[in-house]
C-alpha cells in the first residue's frame, strides 16, 4: 500500500508541471482576453471622442479657425442669443413723398414702440398732410388734409366746450402732441375719429355745408399754403378717411401724432433719431371718450 501511494504520489508529482502550465496558459488567457478587449474600450472611446470633436463644447480653445463644417456645428451647440440688428427698425413710408420731420416721428415711433402695437397716424400741419400707419410701421396711404386756421401749437383751455360762435380766428389751432385716438360719433351722428377731446379735435371727412370756404378745392390743390381754414379739426378726403382711417382705427385705439409748427418735434415728443440708437421714453396720452362737443366737426 506504501508504494503504491507513493506511486501515485509520483504520478501526481509528474503530472504538476503540466498542471502549472496549464494553469499559466489559462491566465495568460485571460489576460490576452483583458488586453483585447481593453483595446476594443480605447478603440471605441477614441471614436467616441472623435465624434464629439464634431461639435466642440463652447469652451473649447483652438489656435487653428474653425472650417464651415465646424463652425456650424458650433453655432449649433451653443445657446441661442438675440442678434442685434445693424438696420434699426423704422417707418416704411413706400414711395411717399414726406417731410424730415414726419420721417423722424415715424422712425422713433417704430422703433420705440411708441405707439404700443397699435395703429398710428402723423398729422404734419406744415405740410398739411397726414399718413396712416398699420402698427407694424407700414404705411397704409397718406392725403392732403385741412387744418385750424391760425397757426401754433397750444389749444386754448376749455375751447372744445365753447361754441362755435365765439371761437376768435386766432383761436382756431390744431393742437400738437400725442393723442390716443378713437372712432366715435358727434352730436350729430357723424362718425369722427377723436384726436384731442378736451381740445375738441378731431378727424373726420371734410365739411362741405360752407361753400365759400370752397374747403374740396383747398385739398385739391398742390400747395399747402390754403388749406387753413378749419376750426382746428382735421379734415380729409371722404375716400380717405372711409377706406384708409375707419378700417385702421375700427375695434381699436390708435395713437395720433399732430407735428408741431413752431416748436421742435424732438421737444413735444421727447423723440429721438435712429441711427444715434436712444433708448425708447415713456409717453402718456389723453384718452377719448365721451360725448362730442360741437367743435368736434369743422
Amino acid at each position: 500500500m506504501k508504494i503504491k501511494r507513493r506511486k501515485i504520489g509520483l504520478s501526481l508529482l509528474a503530472t504538476m508541471p503540466y498542471q502549472r502550465s496549464a494553469d499559466l496558459r489559462s491566465v495568460a488567457a485571460i489576460i490576452a482576453k483583458g488586453i483585447c478587449f481593453g483595446l476594443v474600450a480605447v478603440s471605441f472611446n477614441a471614436h467616441q471622442t472623435s465624434a464629439a470633436d464634431d461639435a466642440p463644447p463652447v469652451s473649447a480653445t483652438r489656435s487653428l479657425p474653425l472650417s464651415v463644417h465646424e463652425s456650424a456645428a458650433v453655432s449649433s451647440s451653443m445657446e441661442t442669443r438675440p442678434v442685434m440688428s445693424h438696420h434699426p427698425k423704422r417707418a416704411n413710408f413706400e414711395r411717399e413723398l414726406a417731410s424730415d420731420e414726419a420721417r423722424h416721428v415715424a422712425d422713433w415711433v417704430v422703433h420705440s414702440g411708441d405707439n404700443l402695437s397699435m395703429p398710428f397716424a402723423i398729422v404734419d400741419k406744415k405740410d398739411a398732410r397726414v399718413f396712416v400707419f398699420a402698427a407694424d410701421g407700414r404705411l397704409r396711404s397718406a392725403a392732403p388734409a385741412l387744418l385750424g386756421l391760425a397757426l401754433g401749437d397750444d389749444a386754448v383751455p376749455g375751447i372744445g366746450d365753447r361754441p362755435l360762435w365765439t371761437i376768435r380766428p386766432e383761436e382756431r389751432t390744431t393742437t400738437a402732441g400725442r393723442f390716443v385716438a378713437a372712432l366715435d360719433r358727434n352730436l350729430r351722428g357723424k362718425e369722427i375719429l377723436w384726436v384731442d377731446y378736451d381740445g375738441g379735435i378731431s378727424m373726420h371727412p371734410v365739411i362741405t355745408t360752407k361753400p365759400k370756404e370752397r374747403r374740396l378745392q383747398r385739398l385739391a390743390t398742390l400747395t399747402p399754403l390754403d388749406n387753413r381754414i378749419s376750426y382746428g379739426c382735421i379734415n380729409v378726403p371722404v375716400k380717405f378717411f372711409d377706406n384708409v382711417v375707419r378700417p385702421a382705427f375700427t375695434g381699436t385705439n390708435g395713437i395720433v401724432y399732430v407735428l408741431p409748427e413752431t416748436r421742435m418735434a424732438r421737444d413735444v415728443f421727447e423723440s429721438y433719431d435712429v441711427e444715434e440708437g436712444h433708448a425708447p421714453v415713456d409717453s402718456g396720452g389723453t384718452q377719448t371718450q365721451g360725448v362730442s362737443p360741437e367743435a368736434a366737426y369743422e
